[in-house]
């Protein structure tokens, strides 16, 4: 490497982080090897989700499903109850899928090569660089959230990664500070940097191990970069859901559409213009088969999907047979139903049952 500025610059950062990360790294299940699958398995998990909210769900994760035999034999709904509570679950979707086509058409290796690899379902540049830099050693770069914080603050630039431009910018930058002869260790170290010590706020610069390069620390700037996101205008909706039991077990149905597409919860209707809620539940249990008396109560769950936060009124009814039978759609569960992907909304509902 030559001699410039630039990569000095980058030679003093790869000294300084590599060995910091080495030492300083947090013991996570997925560092456990290099298997490409479990690091796969990993990536998409920690895609919009937290370390610590990752950990115990990605244990029992591949303990259902150890291989990608496994994962790609299993049925979907199977896949999606282990993700369940995860959120995002098209991510669950995507990677089921994507399992099934490295099955069937690479023999069930992991794709090393880039281009394969990204044509999955689900996989993106992030997920290509991270998956084959730690799985395979290939010289490929990342960017996420916290690796275009550090970037930010390393060059002291208003970078956003949701600008295309700015994007463009700081994948160029990865690519210019990649240390080739270990991606796998650098890309993760610079995600580690920004997960622990270059933190969205309060950043811990004084323990940062390339703070001597930081522009944005010499001009004392540190948390100007970058700059804050966008808040996306948030929306509520109004829901009604019917507990309705039968022997100790509770009615819940399959959800279909764009939103939660697959999960089970209680039978419920979207509270819109001015119809009575009583009025649009019966009608709502009607089309299911079930009819009886519906009671209020006082009980509203407030949960959030996304930038949408769902009030739930809960109504308890008293169905009168003839009752629907188990279907497709329609499934007849205990209180504490597990084997079943569970909206938020359902686990919420299920325990106030227990009472």
């Amino acid at each position: 490497m030559g001699d410039s500025p630039d990569n000095r610059w980058a030679d003093g950062l790869r000294r300084a982080l590599l060995p910091w990360y080495r030492r300083h790294a947090r013991a996570l299940p997925w560092r456990e090897g290099r298997d490409a699958y479990r690091v796969w398995v990993s990536e998409i998990m920690l895609q919009q989700t937290q370390v610590a909210t990752v950990q115990g769900y990605y244990e029992r994760f591949l303990s259902r499903f150890p291989t990608v035999h496994a994962l790609a034999r299993a049925p979907l709904d199977r896949v999606l109850a282990a993700w369940s509570g995860l959120g995002y679950y098209r991510r669950a979707r995507h990677l089921h899928e994507a399992a099934g086509i490295v099955v069937r058409e690479h023999a069930g290796r992991v794709p090393s090569e880039p281009g394969t690899f990204a044509a999955l379902p689900g996989v993106g540049r992030y997920t290509v660089g991270a998956v084959l830099s730690i799985g395979f050693g290939e010289p490929l770069p990342v960017l996420d959230g916290n690796v275009a914080r550090v970037f930010s603050r390393l060059a002291a630039r208003p970078w956003s990664i949701r600008r295309p431009a700015d994007a463009r910018a700081l994948w160029a930058l990865a690519e210019q500070l990649l240390d080739r002869r270990s991606p796998g260790d650098w890309n993760q170290a610079l995600m580690e940097l920004g997960a622990t010590v270059c933190t969205p706020r309060a950043p811990r610069c004084e323990t940062c191990p390339v703070r001597h390069a930081c522009r944005a620390a010499a001009a004392g700037r540190q948390e100007a970069f970058p700059p804050p996101a966008p808040r996306r205008a948030g929306v509520r909706l109004r829901r009604a859901v019917a507990l309705v039991e039968r022997g100790g077990r509770v009615l819940l149905v399959k959800r279909s559409g764009a939103l939660l597409d697959g999960l089970w919860e209680p039978p419920g209707v979207e509270l819109v213009g001015r119809e009575p809620v009583r009025r649009s539940l019966t009608r709502a249990l009607a089309r299911l088969g079930v009819r009886g008396a519906l009671h209020a109560t006082t009980t509203r769950i407030r949960h959030t999907i996304t930038h949408r936060t769902i009030e739930a009124d809960v109504w308890r009814c008293e169905p009168r047979p003839p009752l629907p039978r188990a279907g497709g759609r329609l499934r007849w569960v205990t209180r504490g139903e597990h084997e079943l992907a569970l909206s938020a909304l359902a686990r919420r509902v299920l325990a106030l049952n227990r009472s």
